[in-house]
């Protein structure tokens, strides 16, 4: 296994910049994940770790090793693609050994490397089928072995599971964090699916427009963004955003909406503040619970539609002229143009910039 150095990365296609000076360093064995919207850049840094594409400015190291201007194939990488892109007149066996063959090495050796995938992946048993005869899932797992197989330093994954529906998503992502957890590659995963994102990685890399907005652990990315963007691309349904100024409420910290007073009590990181200041609050829907009416502390709303997931119901609010998204608990009956109090967590509340959109606290 070997750690990656991105060093000052960027790309332009002719006068159009894509990627913006990136700097990463990916330990020996970590599942990093690059999350960001279509277009923010993630495929190109990808391809350029990769070898397909030349950054226009930059070095990547593997280790000790320099591979910048190295072709792919002297890079020990191995890629698996949204499109599985299996040989169709080739069985599974043959498939995923195609590469070992190509290296040279002998059918014994090959057959023994093929059969410890094909256990790995639990796709023994499909081992003499053609791609045309296999589900999606396996046609994916074998592609994920063709790649396997080959035991590089680095693997490098492109939205591998966006061809997949619902079902067979969530049942590849427990085989990836399974097969992650037992082969301990080093591994760059692509995506625009936050879940994914979420649940596969050891560090989550927020990207937009051809920049790192956030590097960190999954639960630090959701309850402690770095900015309004990847407050608002991470989770779902989104975090609630209320624009205000701060203000006092019993000597306690609140948000002025208007001419509405939102209490904040045991708000935290507000120094440096000051009253009047405008900013950006944000709440994620688990951090609004509904409260007896009158209760101190709270504030009324109006309930304009409820969404019933199973487990939990989301419900629509408009709150102070705004409309905003509270998780509570299912079994819980509101009709649309119900008045509810709801109290909010503000020891979990973010604070943004209102003109940048940086983190305040």
């Amino acid at each position: 296994m070997q750690p990656v150095r991105l060093q000052g990365i960027a790309k332009s296609f002719g006068a159009t910049p894509v990627l913006d000076r990136i700097d990463l360093d990916i330990e020996p064995g970590e599942f990093l994940v690059l999350l960001g919207p279509s277009g923010c850049g993630k495929s190109t840094l990808l391809n350029i770790v990769a070898g397909l594409e030349q950054p226009s400015a930059g070095r990547i190291h593997f280790g000790d090793r320099d591979v910048t201007a190295l072709e792919p194939d002297a890079r020990d990488i191995a890629m698996v693609f949204q499109s599985y892109a299996l040989y169709p007149t080739m069985s599974v066996r043959r498939n995923i050994g195609f590469a070992l063959k190509m290296r040279g090495l002998d059918a014994a050796a090959i057959d023994a490397k093929v059969a410890a995938v094909a256990k790995l992946l639990q796709i023994e048993h499909l081992l003499d089928r053609r791609p045309a005869e296999l589900s999606g899932g396996q046609q994916q797992r074998v592609a994920i072995g063709r790649a396997l197989v080959r035991e590089p330093q680095v693997f490098l994954l492109d939205e591998p599971l966006s061809n997949l529906d619902a079902k067979l998503r969530a049942d590849m992502r427990v085989e990836l964090k399974r097969l992650h957890e037992r082969a301990r590659r080093t591994t760059l995963y692509v995506t625009h699916d936050q879940v994914e994102a979420m649940t596969l990685a050891s560090r989550i890399v927020v990207m937009d427009k051809g920049r790192v907005q956030q590097c960190d652990r999954p639960e630090t990315v959701y309850a402690r963004p770095a900015n309004r963007f990847v407050a608002g691309f991470v989770g779902a349904p989104t975090m609630n955003f209320l624009e205000g100024e701060l203000a006092l409420w019993d000597d306690r910290p609140a948000l002025r909406l208007d001419d509405t007073i939102l209490p904040l009590p045991g708000l935290r990181g507000a120094t440096g503040l000051h009253v009047g200041q405008p900013l950006v609050l944000g709440l994620r829907p688990e951090h609004l619970s509904l409260a007896m009416p009158g209760d101190e502390g709270t504030c009324q709303g109006q309930v304009l539609m409820t969404e019933p997931t199973g487990p939990d119901t989301y419900v629509l609010v408009r709150l102070a002229g705004r409309e905003v998204t509270a998780r509570v608990a299912s079994g819980i009956a509101l009709a649309a143009g119900q008045t509810v109090a709801l109290r909010l967590d503000a020891p979990a509340a973010s604070l943004f910039d209102i003109a940048d959109g940086r983190r305040l606290n």
